[in-house]
């Protein structure tokens, strides 16, 4: 092909919005599994993981509901600059501009990129005890000379094949860290800081890492190394697994987790998708066509279910400070809250008994929705799945988002608490404008809800409170036939900008998670921006890779 059409190919292609691939693709998983039988949490005065089952499906909840204690150095996690940049306002040595970039402030772009995985496992266990084998300057620009310059919109990630290896169930997963920190074994490759900050300098946004932390030991090397990098703006993978899977250069990588306000650091979900779709993903990460769906998570927020009247509330979004950072001014924190806090993932597990069950083990009030729904839609399901067994193929796809805004206001004061139903004649009409649905898509409604309503309190209890108790109109509600449907027409995730799929009458919506974990649905609720969208976007929806959890706090984005 003559140059002259090879760069118009290339201007092509980064110019031109997402066009469908043609061919499907395989996504790979590369976070670690957090539980607490496993070394998921920093073990130097770090707040253990934990998950509480708060409520099992019986007469007292129709759900499983769990808490979550978690920290944002749990698992495979992302460091922001302010980990390490100080906020410019503060004026301290280490004070920079992007020191008060916290994750909910970070742009979506930085998630995202094209991975370059250089080699490093000739570097594995070759440190002293307690000392990092030293990924140097040198390893760096070999790779360059080897495949080509870092450049915008790279993720480069350092592969040593170190947490495939440690990261076992306790005790053995001591090895991970812990013995690592006490100088038993060899300490885990990282990098020196001269070699961030050349990475960083070639305006690479995204750098990361199998080993369980960027901090280089011994422990005077840890802030420098993560300093080097995050004085420029780039943010970190820590503690991914899995690269091996990939190729050297050409796939589509992502790393993304809650929206916490404030935190320096947060809990997160490493994956990458590998095939014909990766290009494309690619063009638009260099082009920074990419769009944060994703609530603030707050303590200042509507985040959790309050349920109807009193004492009928799920754990609140709680922000617990444990150390002081004297070098940034601000406290080390973790956060207590509801597996369905924020933007999160409904599994089947959520709504449906893992085996079949007595139905006289349910309230009066379920028994009878549980008969009503068998006899219009057939055997309630049962379902193991939690969060951790749903496949990332599942919660991405492209997006079609159904504008059900029309319905806002549709129903009468008389009737509250109630939501207007988005029916199964609101999707049909959908397709005849817009086309058929297909197998895979993700279908998003859109209200308008959370932009409207997402406010600081007092004013945020017109999100969640004020309809459940019927001062204001529920936001719109799918129904089990309208998911039924759905799920006929291959459609395996189903998101919306409203709190929950279900709306406020608790009768629908348990029928209607019942409908969606009985066909294997998942929803991802508690959306927003959707109005931002063009037509053809790419949606992506990661929760943390809880082992057991009945919710899934995450990040959604999209790319177009």
């Amino acid at each position: 092909m003559p140059a002259r059409y090879c760069w118009f190919a290339i201007f092509f292609l980064l110019t031109t919005p997402l066009a469908h691939a043609q061919k499907p693709s395989r996504f790979v998983d590369l976070s670690l599994l957090v539980a607490e039988n496993y070394p998921c949490t920093w073990p130097e005065g770090f707040p253990r993981f934990r998950l509480t089952h708060v409520r099992k499906i019986g007469r007292k909840s129709a759900y499983n509901i769990d808490t979550l204690n978690i920290d944002g150095n749990t698992g495979t996690q992302m460091d922001v600059p302010p980990h390490s940049v100080a906020r410019p306002e503060l004026k301290l040595p280490n004070s920079g501009p992007y020191g008060n970039e916290f994750t909910e402030k970070v742009p979506a772009w930085k998630f995202v990129g094209e991975a370059c995985i250089i080699d490093l496992r000739e570097l594995l266990d070759t440190g002293a005890p307690g000392v990092s084998p030293l990924i140097t300057r040198q390893h760096v620009q070999a790779w360059e000379a080897k495949y080509r310059p870092f450049r915008f919109g790279d993720a480069v990630l350092f592969r040593s094949d170190y947490s495939d290896k440690y990261y076992q169930p306790l005790p053995a997963g001591r090895r991970f860290v812990a013995d690592v920190i006490e100088k038993k074994y060899s300490g885990y490759p990282d990098p020196d800081p001269t070699t961030m900050d050349y990475i960083a300098s070639r305006n690479v946004f995204h750098i990361g890492t199998d080993s369980p932390s960027m901090g280089t030991l011994p422990s005077e090397l840890a802030d420098p190394a993560h300093l080097a990098a995050l004085k420029y703006g780039a943010i970190f993978t820590e503690g991914a697994t899995g690269l091996g899977q990939l190729p050297v250069t050409g796939a589509f990588y992502c790393m993304m987790g809650p929206k916490h306000a404030g935190g320096p650091y947060g809990e997160g979900r490493s994956f990458a998708i590998v095939g014909d779709l990766a290009p494309t993903l690619i063009a638009s990460a260099k082009n920074k066509r990419v769009q944060d769906l994703s609530v603030t998570m707050s303590i200042e927020y509507p985040l959790t279910w309050p349920g109807k009247g009193v004492d009928q509330h799920r754990q609140r979004y709680m922000k617990c400070d444990f150390a002081w950072a004297e070098n940034l001014q601000l406290y080390h924190h973790g956060h207590v809250m509801d597996s369905q806090a924020g933007t999160h993932l409904v599994p089947p597990a959520y709504a449906l008994p893992p085996k079949a069950i007595d139905k006289n083990v349910y309230a009066p009030e379920d028994r009878i929705a549980l008969d009503e729904y068998e006899r219009d839609f057939g055997p309630r399901g049962v379902s193991a799945v939690t969060t951790e067994q749903v496949p990332l193929s599942q919660t991405c796809g492209w997006a079609r988002i159904i504008d059900v805004s029309s319905l806002v206001g549709s129903t009468t004061r008389a009737v509250w608490p109630a939501s207007p139903e988005i029916t199964v004649s609101i999707i049909k009409q959908y397709e005849t404008e817009h086309g058929q649905l297909k197998p895979g898509d993700v279908v998003l409604f859109r209200s308008g809800h959370t932009d409207r309503h997402m406010k600081k309190f007092p004013e945020g209890s017109a999100c969640l409170a004020d309809p459940i108790n019927g001062v204001t109109e529920g936001w719109p509600a799918l129904t089990p036939a309208s998911a039924m449907y759905l799920a006929d027409r291959g459609i395996r995730c189903i998101g919306t900008d409203g709190p929950t799929l279900g709306g406020v009458d608790p009768k629908n919506a348990l029928k209607t998670y019942w409908a969606l974990g009985s066909r294997g649905v998942v929803g991802v609720e508690f959306l927003t921006n959707l109005g931002g969208l063009p037509e053809k976007a790419y949606f992506l929806f990661a929760p943390v890779k809880i082992q057991g959890c009945h919710g899934g706090p995450g990040r959604a984005i999209a790319l177009y």
